[in-house]
This record gives structure tokens, sequence and C-alpha cells, in this order.
């Protein structure tokens, strides 16, 4: 149990227990589903459009290459068709949205037209073409089509298709109740001021944010002293609730007072790794508790505040995702503006900033010099982490990274 890790092996063992997880669906408003993930596909009950109608402002006439004088017979707002038939000396002021009259091939915008009020006629410059400026019944979706597919992330811009569609209530997987404990004889709460050798116990925010930000539900546990007694009474308390997983922060590494490993083993919490061959983050563990049949998932991250948001985001982040099929937009690669050296054989996650220049369509990004772990306004002001795998030492400035963005 304690022999070390890689990175692949310890996020193939999270993946593996995580896909046992079967993720509960409920129903939410079409509002309320924003930032969720949908749970069925969402079909189109009609078709979109739902009618033939004009993409513009103008005039509906039917198509002809002769014609260039058009009698005015009426007019159709969106929402207002009135019936008109049309023929090729005929047409009828029609508005954006607006159902198209009978026998009308194509729409003049008002811009390319001279209103002598009854006529219109186009101006010297302008060609029409068939079908211009027509949007066709169904174009967009046919009846029946999926519009959003399952496990979709659903954004504002998804809000509109599924109002389109009829959706009131949206089919959304149940978000996971995700709980965080830190724990440390020097933390104190933020509103404080450290006095001797005590800290604000940042950590413990950063991962309920960290939380938020997936939409997921928060539950904090607030922090727990370096009394091994204690802190068995609040990890207890946590996985025989309703949580879905249990985040501690502390407490996981070879110290004296490291006592949650022993803690979670005589709970019964079935331990996979405890360590992990990366930087920063190589004290990790993972485990599986099972509540009455129901499992919970515990990651112990780092103290440290850089190794804690780093395990985070490359394990827990990473892999409920993957439990969730989204497919997110992880990594790019970009030109090193800097050499980057190492001397150890650990799978490296250096923070820096990565740019994209315009002129040359690349991006470039340069390491910070500090990478501390405990660093957290350098780790604020980086927007990626450096990959370097194991077995590299040297990169040389000029050549390709990958680059996890966070």
């Amino acid at each position: 149990m304690q022999n070390m890790i890689s990175f692949d092996e310890a996020n193939k063992i999270i993946s593996s227990e995580l896909n046992n997880f079967k993720i509960k669906i409920t129903e939410a408003d079409i509002l309320d589903s924003l930032n969720c993930i949908l749970a069925e596909d969402t079909i189109a009950d009609i078709n979109l459009p739902p009618f033939n109608s004009s993409a513009m402002d103008g005039f509906a006439i039917k198509y002809s290459t002769k014609i260039k004088e058009w009698k005015l017979i009426g007019e159709i707002s969106a929402g207002n068709y009135k019936s008109f038939k049309l023929s090729n000396t005929t047409t009828i002021r029609i508005m954006t949205g607006g159902k198209l009259p009978d026998g009308c091939t194509s729409i003049i915008p008002v811009e390319d037209i001279i209103d002598n009020g009854s006529f219109i006629a186009l101006k010297n410059s302008i060609r029409v073409k068939p079908s211009q400026h027509i949007r066709r019944l169904g174009e967009d979706l046919k009846q029946g089509q999926v519009a959003i597919q399952k496990n979709t992330l659903l954004k504002p811009k998804h809000i509109s298709v599924l109002a389109a569609c009829g959706k009131k209530r949206v089919k959304i997987y149940k978000k996971l109740k995700i709980a965080v404990l830190t724990s440390g004889d020097e933390l104190i709460d933020i509103d404080k001021i450290p006095t001797s050798d005590k800290i604000r116990g940042s950590n413990l925010y950063s991962l309920l944010a960290l939380i938020k930000e997936m939409n997921m539900i928060p539950v904090n546990l607030g922090f727990v002293s370096d009394i091994k007694a204690e802190q068995k009474r609040k990890i207890k308390l946590a996985l025989e609730s309703d949580i879905d997983i249990l985040l501690t922060s502390g407490g996981v590494s070879v110290g004296k007072f490291d006592y949650l490993p022993e803690i979670f083993k005589n709970l019964g919490v079935q331990i996979k790794f405890r360590k992990v061959n990366i930087k920063p983050g190589k004290p990790l563990l993972f485990g599986t508790f099972h509540n009455k049949n129901k499992p919970v998932f515990v990651f112990g991250l780092p103290g440290n505040p850089v190794a804690s948001f780093v395990d985070f985001r490359l394990f827990v982040n990473s892999n409920i995702f993957k439990l969730l099929k989204i497919n997110q937009r992880d990594s790019i690669r970009a030109t090193l503006s800097i050499d980057i050296n190492k001397t150890d054989n650990k799978k490296q996650f250096m923070r820096g900033v990565y740019t994209y220049n315009h002129a040359v369509s690349k991006y470039f990004v340069e390491k910070f010099v500090s990478q501390s772990s405990g660093n957290i306004v350098n780790a604020s002001r980086a927007n990626c982490l450096i990959v370097v795998d194991e077995n590299i030492r040297h990169i040389a400035k000029g050549e390709e990274v990958e680059c996890i963005m966070i």
C-alpha cells in the first residue's frame, strides 16, 4: 500500500471505481438546469423553423429575372400571418420572422429597393437570387431529430434550444454532494488574524470554490485539529451522511500527526493508493467506503495549498467529468518561452502563463520561476500547468509542451 504509483495508474484506478457509481436522474425547471448535465437526448417535437419565413425585413416576391418592379398588395408581420397569393408582379411587405405568403420564392431587403408608395423597384446595382433571405421549414432541425445530446453541459446557448423544443422541465443528472474537511492545529478561520504559528485555512475555501465551479453541491465540514479522536469522529459522521465524495486536506503524508490513513482504514475505507509519483501533490490518498450499499469516494489531498489545488484538478475534477461523459477542452500545445530543467523522475506540473500570438497563430507559455507548493499568490496568477513527464530532465526554449488549462 505504501508503494508509489504513476499518474496514469492513479487515474485509471479512480476512473475504474467511479465507473461503478450510478448517478441519479432528477428533473429541473429549464432555468434551474443551467450548468447541469443533460440526462437524456432532447428531441425536436416540431420542425425548426416551424414554417417558411423571412430572414430579413423586406419584400416577398415571386422570383423572375425579367421583373424589376412590383405592386405592393399587403403586409405580413411576425406572428400576424395574412393569406396572400403572389404573382410575378406583386409583392408583400414582410418583417423578419414573418410567415411567407403563397408563391414567395425570394425576399428583397428593404435597403435594396426604391419605395414609391404603392410600388417598389430594385435599385440599379442590385441582383436578386432565388431563395435569398428565406428560412425554410425544418432547415435547423427536423421534427424527431436530436436537438441536444445526452451528457451535454447545459449553457445559456442550450437553454434557447430547450425552449424552442418545448422543454419547461428538463431531465438532468443529480448534482454530486462533495464534502470538504481540512485538518491541522495550525489552521484558523479566515476572519481571524493569525498569531504566533497559526495560518488562515485557505484550502477549505479553495476546495469549496472548486466544487461550486463544477456546479456540484459543496458541504463545508470546516476545520479539525490534530487530535486523532476528533478527526475520527468528524470523518465517521461524514462517511455515514448522504455525501457522495469526501475530500480531506492535510494529514495524509508521513508526519507524526498524519493520522488520516489509519483513521480511514479503521472506519472501513478501502484505501487504493497513498502516493503518486508527481510534483506537486505526491501525498494523495484515494479510497472507497460503502455506506448502506451506497459508495462514498474518499480523496485525501495534501495540506500544501498548491498541491491540494493541483490534485483536485488532475484527479477529482477530471474523473468526475469523465464519469459524466463531459467533453471539455482540457489542454493545449504551446511553445516554451524559457528552458525547463528538473532533477527528479517525477511527473511534474509546473505553473505558468500561456498566451496566443495572432501574428503566428501559436500559443506560447512561460514557466514561473517559483514552483513552491505553498505559494498561493503565484498560483493565482497562473492559467496553466506545464506537463513534464517522468523521464524528461530538460526541455529547451522553443520546444512544444502540453499545458493543462486551469
